[in-house]
């Protein structure tokens, strides 16, 4: 089982997500727990689609953490 960091943001209507070592794999949905569940699914399927091109699958390589800084 890999682990792949997920980038969240949330938009004035909705929430997106995206996977910085799986270029082009995104999603988007009303809530946040909605995209936390449609990312899951759309990393499978990024991966699944990769491996049936005969593509190699990148490693997780990149982390993500919140930097508290004074404003």
């Amino acid at each position: 089982m890999s682990e792949y960091a997920v980038i969240f943001e949330h938009g004035p209507t909705s929430w997106g997500a995206w996977v910085p070592d799986l270029p082009g794999c995104v999603a988007a949905g009303e809530t946040k727990t909605e995209v936390e569940q449609l990312i899951a699914e759309a990393i499978v399927s990024h991966i699944r689609g990769l491996r049936d091109a005969g593509e190699e699958v990148p490693a997780p390589r990149s982390t993500a953490a919140a930097v508290a800084v004074a404003a």
